[in-house]
């Protein structure tokens, strides 16, 4: 398979402006989920999972379409960035990249780009465009903070799907703390559900899958970033949960 980076002059600068020191926080621009109307969608069962015609059928499903390459840089210019290939309009495939790693986007900064796909069969992800779609999430970097699903304490709603990546100064590390949990319950955790890594992105440092109403136990981060992953389905909502995150100073904070 032939990869090839778009590399666009205007990512320099984004790259200067969206990550940098400010208040001894190393601050991003990640995870602006549906940024610009563009968002990812993944198959029910698991990433890469999804045809050229399912792709499709998954956004007019929710009332959008296959976004365009122009339309993933836009949203990528102003901080979207997923670390997974997924379907564009006519058929195209590729992910936005806004800051460079050794295990995604090649080392690159863009988007990258794998081309018109022959086969639509090919199964991948998919980017979905709806500047009228629900939005929830954001980059936090306070020391501390609350986070809840939408419309808490009242019933989430459907076809959501919300990101919150949180970064703390260096050196220290993050304890989320749930006060309320109420998420749609199934045998998998496959319908509603919140996932917790213990990473900058929803591709490693995998901490935990949650529905029911079980309240989870205490999670500590190793390191100073964590990301945050909600994701309703089509039918059968709750009343959603509330946690709060706190940064503890290794020197000075007990995470035990």
């Amino acid at each position: 398979m032939r990869v090839v980076a778009l590399l666009w002059t205007a990512a320099l600068v984004l790259t200067a402006d969206a990550w940098g020191f400010r208040d001894g926080v190393f601050h991003n621009s990640i995870w602006l989920e549906q940024a610009a109307g563009v968002y990812h969608r993944e198959s029910r069962s698991g990433r890469y999972q999804l045809t050229y015609r399912e792709a499709k059928a998954v956004c007019k499903y929710e009332g959008g379409r296959l976004a365009t390459l122009q339309q993933l840089e836009a949203a990528r210019q102003i901080g979207f960035h997923i670390c997974a290939a997924g379907w564009l309009d006519r058929g195209r495939v590729g992910y936005p990249i806004v800051k460079a790693g050794a295990n995604c986007g090649f080392g690159r900064v863009g988007i990258i780009d794998y081309g018109y796909r022959l086969n639509k069969s090919e199964r991948w992800d998919v980017y979905c465009y709806n500047p009228t779609a629900k939005e929830c999430g954001g980059v936090l970097t306070e020391q501390q903070k609350t986070i809840q699903s939408p419309g808490f304490p009242d019933q989430y709603q459907d076809h959501q799907i919300c990101y919150w990546h949180i970064r703390v100064r260096l050196g220290q590390r993050i304890r989320l703390h749930f006060l309320e949990f109420d998420v749609e319950d199934d045998t998998a955790c496959l319908a509603d559900f919140l996932d917790v890594y213990d990473s900058y992105d929803d591709v490693s440092g995998f901490a935990g899958r949650f529905c029911g109403d079980y309240l989870p136990d205490d999670i500590i981060s190793t390191g100073n970033v964590m990301t945050l992953k909600f994701l309703s389905d089509a039918s059968v909502t709750a009343g959603g949960f509330q946690l709060q995150y706190t940064a503890l100073n290794a020197s000075k904070d007990s995470v035990h």
